[in-house]
């Protein structure tokens, strides 16, 4: 599948579908989802741990929780961030196993999705934190 124009499209869909509802919901003036989107984006910011392993922690948990929105969001963002691909499979391990078997259909996703980025296809998400 890597290397198709269907794939290369969905890559941006997801991108500019993220960014334009982060946009929508925002907009509202609820202050508690305003809130946890900031807190959110304070807590990948570099401190004590730096971005890239925030990020593949992020990656970790999202793996185990099964979200492929978030796994493909923190994929983007370790590349970014400068992991290298055996950094990711070695988060992709760790959230094999703490997770299970049931990550495995998450794990293919993810991996197709780094094919793609790595390939240049479709567009990463922009570089600060907006709530993966």
């Amino acid at each position: 599948m890597s290397g198709d124009q269907g794939g290369d499209d969905r890559l941006r869909e997801f991108t500019h579908f993220r960014q334009r509802m982060n946009e929508r919901i925002l907009a509202e003036p609820n202050q508690v989802v305003r809130r946890f989107f900031a807190l959110d984006t304070q807590t990948y910011q570099d401190g004590a741990l730096d971005v890239k392993t925030k990020e593949l922690l992020g990656l970790v948990a999202s793996l185990v929780l099964r979200c492929d929105d978030c796994i493909s969001y923190h994929v983007a963002q370790c590349k970014e961030a400068g992991a290298s691909r055996a950094e990711l499979f070695e988060t992709f391990s760790v959230g094999l196993v703490v997770g299970g078997s049931i990550v495995i259909p998450h794990l293919r996703r993810a991996v197709d999705f780094l094919d793609r980025l790595e390939g240049g296809e479709g567009a990463a998400p922009a570089a600060q934190h907006d709530h993966g």
